[in-house]
């Protein structure tokens, strides 16, 4: 099978959806947390059923369900689903995105139009050293592009807009699910496993051209809540103790060379306050804690807690609550279980030509929270870099590569079915 004289619908798609605003919010009670995220969804299931796939649907909360029925005839094979999610960070703007093509990159700067001091280097960003003469897409310099997780949607679509033209392609039954939310760590609150109905899937989400991230981060988020001694600032000499200045105690407290995610690299975990804010009589800290191993988020938890401790015994009038919640585990726990899952991956991204590295992930994936939701899921590379920012950037090729893996994955699946 050779995918070398096919059209690639994939730029086309993505530069269409990260024009849709689909920003999930962190602060929202609803879910998904913004309903502008259904706006991308219902385009996709509009798209899909054009492609001939009929049973594309979005449900109440956003997720997109389709199915690419099986056109080999061989028993036993497993469903297989592609997953990919509609939102984008909260971290940076996603409103008015204007997506621009820098074509044959030479390795110049690239300036981005609508905000110059916006400068996507070489030297910052040493993967665009592997793309010279690609065509790299860029947002316009005040926004996020999207490519996190919009690359994978369009991989997603192109993958099955080939399946779905080339029925001579033999492969089981393959599942789609688009989620909402990721980016808020809620990608997969509301999914229906059993509609689902995928024995294992991948995560189309990573970064670097050729990689597949079978083990994330185990992740935990901590709330502390300090209730401090509220007084009349006129009359508070003896009396009042700030909560606010209480909190700001703690963070000052924090190492300055280890234990953040500024001074961390590789396996190593951290401790990263992402809020904080209250009045004098009360005030909150939010952080995530990260590390691989599940005894080393449990160390940083309580090498926090012991540092609130140490702070809150100089304000013996003041209280504290110190809650912890667990948000998703290290996913090759459960990949460890079935190696084949990976290989597969691998397997058909040296099918593309590339080669194919296995790596960890700095972060966590919808796929870590699939894994032990009884779809082990694994993840593969997008293209997308610099995600979150005004400099995120995808390439045109890297995204063709993506699709061809895809196919080439649902062929791997149908030929090792014995």
């Amino acid at each position: 099978m050779s995918l070398s004289s096919y059209p690639f619908t994939v730029t086309e798609r993505f530069l269409r959806y990260v024009q849709i605003d689909t920003q999930s919010d962190p602060h929202s009670d609803t879910f998904p947390s913004t309903e502008k995220q259904k706006d991308l969804s219902r385009l996709l299931v509009q798209e899909l059923q054009q492609m001939g796939i009929a049973d594309a649907v979005m449900d109440e909360y956003g997720y997109v369900y389709a199915t690419i029925p099986a056109t080999s005839a061989k028993p036993g094979i497993p469903v297989i689903c592609f997953c990919s999610h509609v939102d984008t960070s909260p971290d940076c703007s996603g409103t008015g995105v204007k997506p621009l093509v820098h074509s044959s990159y030479d390795g110049a700067d690239l300036v981005l139009p609508d905000d110059p001091s916006q400068i996507i280097r070489l030297a910052d960003h040493p993967d665009l050293a592997f793309q010279f003469s690609n065509d790299i897409i860029t947002a316009s310099g005040t926004t996020l592009l999207g490519a996190d997780n919009k690359a994978g949607v369009a991989e997603i679509m192109d993958a099955a807009h080939y399946l779905v033209t080339h029925p001579e392609i033999q492969h089981g039954t393959i599942r789609i699910l688009f989620t909402p939310d990721e980016e808020v760590g809620m990608g997969t609150a509301k999914v229906d496993m059993a509609r689902l109905g995928a024995d294992f899937g991948y995560t189309i989400d990573g970064e670097t051209l050729g990689s597949v991230e079978d083990e994330t981060f185990s992740a935990d988020a901590v709330k502390i809540t300090i209730n401090g001694v509220s007084q009349h600032p006129g009359f508070a000499k003896g009396r009042m103790e700030n909560a606010i200045k209480i909190a700001a105690d703690i963070l000052s407290r924090l190492p300055k060379d280890r234990l953040s995610p500024e001074t961390t690299e590789g396996m190593e975990g951290f401790v990263h306050p992402t809020h904080i804010g209250g009045t004098v009589e009360q005030a909150t800290l939010e952080f995530i804690i990260r590390d691989f191993a599940v005894k080393g988020l449990h160390e940083k938890e309580e090498y926090l807690r012991k540092l609130t401790n140490e702070v809150l015994a100089f304000y013996p009038g003041s209280s504290v609550a110190f809650d912890v919640f667990e948000q998703y585990r290290n996913m090759k726990e459960v990949l460890n279980q079935y190696p084949q899952v990976v290989e597969y991956a691998l397997e058909a991204i040296r099918r593309t030509g590339v080669d194919a590295k296995q790596t960890s992930i700095r972060g966590g994936t919808d796929g870590s929270r699939l894994s032990f939701m009884g779809l082990p899921c694994p993840n593969i590379f997008a293209g997308e870099h610099a995600f979150h920012s005004k400099h995120e950037w995808v390439s045109r090729q890297d995204m063709e590569k993506a699709v061809s893996v895809i196919v080439h994955l649902a062929q791997i699946w149908e030929e090792k079915t014995a």
